[in-house]
Formats: C-alpha cells, structure tokens, sequence
C-alpha cells in the first residue's frame, strides 16, 4: 500500500457523471468538555465502479481531478442493494 489517506463513508448523491458524493462521518472526543461528538464530511469522489445511493465505500486520495474532485472510490465495501437482501429486490420486481 500507498501512503494516501483512505476514508471510508456512505454514497448520499451519484447524478453527475462518474462522480459520486460521500459522506464521512468522524467521532472524536472534545478536548476541553471531553463530549463525544460526531463531525460530517462530504467529499466529491471520482467513480468508476458504478456506486449507487446508500453504498458504503472506501475512498482514497488522489491527484486533483476536477475543481472539487480530489478523491477516487477504491472499493464498494457494502453495497445497498445486498445489504437489504435479495428478498425485497424480488419483491420489488
């Protein structure tokens, strides 16, 4: 491996094309008040695996693509459609 940072996150937006929105949520403590809090970051990721709404995946850095494109999608680690099970997708059809 490489020594870029890899992020991994959930797919909230795919309607560009070939670029997929991920959220990453981060949980730290507070420093002073040592209160658990959670941090929300969206990354604009170039996508070649086809992601869809809802899929957890793996970013990782990467030279800059576009104006905002600074990630790639590396690998879909769950994907949607498997994670609600092949029974509703039946049913759904």
């Amino acid at each position: 491996m490489n020594n870029r940072r890899r992020l991994t996150g959930f797919v909230v937006s795919n309607k560009m094309q070939k670029t997929v929105v991920v959220d990453v949520t981060r949980t730290y403590r507070h420093r002073l008040y040592k209160k658990v809090l959670t941090d929300h970051t969206r990354f604009q990721a170039h996508d070649e695996l086809d992601c869809q709404v809802g899929d957890q995946v793996r970013i990782v850095e990467s030279r800059p693509i576009s104006r905002h494109k600074r990630w790639v999608v590396e690998e879909i680690l769950r994907s949607e459609a498997s994670a609600r099970g092949v029974d509703e997708l039946e049913e759904v059809e």
